[in-house]
């Protein structure tokens, strides 16, 4: 067989299984980390429930793949997953869900690792979203996700500080309802209302258009020149106004003035 004929035969089979997304519906990947309970709790020990340098590990990963090669207008990240809102239009790879899976659970598990200076994994999975009101219900979900997390976390470490066993505190709060497990905190002086937002409500990150002061080089005159950068929000809006929130973004780009459309990366 000639190699001209055996490449196109592999090749055919290499792809015999190889979706893509649907053209003109959203795009959102989930990146979760792969065994990171042993890697974080076991390994590298961070601070439990919360730890101030895995956010900031979790926000620079989120901050790296918006910036690796696809148009990403939102990013979120609570706990060891991402989730990343791609533009509607984006195109990338003909909108193969296979590249896009492999590239962005890659680039997730080397950012992690060289931040982490050990080995860390990720895997990806791409949700198609018909609407914009699917949108706003899936970083909704994921909102509301951190939140149950964050009182779950909360009480199941404060049990095992106090020196339940692992398989103690699971029981004790097997079946507790949120007034219960809030009632847990606040008698050993935690209200659980009080706790930083980026706990509870996860971590987003967005384009914003900023003036950059600069030189036309024809005539010397100062001018302002329109960049983007990456804004970190760690107060993120709750319930109906998130998902409002998401909304803005989406309207944004769907009608964009013409300021930002002029903007250089």
């Amino acid at each position: 067989m000639k190699f001209d004929e055996l490449e196109a035969r592999m090749r055919a089979i290499e792809s015999a299984n190889d979706p893509v997304a649907l053209p003109d519906v959203h795009m959102v990947a989930r990146i979760d980390g792969r065994n990171f309970t042993r890697l974080t709790k076991e390994t590298h020990k961070f601070e439990a429930p919360y730890d101030e340098r895995f956010r900031d590990f979790m926000i620079q990963t989120t901050g790296h793949l918006m910036q690796c090669g696809f148009r990403i207008l939102y990013g979120y990240t609570q706990s060891d997953e991402i989730s990343l809102l791609f533009h509607r239009d984006e195109t990338t790879f003909d909108r193969k869900i296979r590249k896009y899976t492999s590239v962005l659970a890659g680039e997730a598990s080397a950012k992690f690792s060289i931040l982490l200076g050990d080995v860390a994994a990720f895997d990806c999975r791409i949700a198609q979203l018909a609407t914009g009101q699917s949108v706003c219900d899936y970083f909704r979900w994921r909102n509301e996700d951190a939140h149950r997390n964050a009182l779950n976390g909360h009480c199941y470490w404060l049990l095992r500080k106090q020196g339940k066993s692992s398989e103690a505190a699971t029981a004790m709060l097997q079946g507790a309802s949120v007034s219960e497990k809030n009632d847990l905190l606040f008698h050993a002086g935690i209200n659980f209302n009080d706790l930083p937002a980026w706990q509870k409500r996860g971590i987003g990150l967005m384009w914003e258009v900023y003036d950059k002061p600069a030189r036309n080089r024809k005539t010397g005159e100062e001018v302002a020149a329109l960049r983007r950068r990456l804004k970190t929000e760690l107060n993120l809006p709750i319930k109906e106004e998130y998902g409002k929130f998401i909304l803005s973004i989406l309207k944004f780009v769907a009608n964009p003035s013409q300021k930002s459309k002029e903007f250089k990366q």
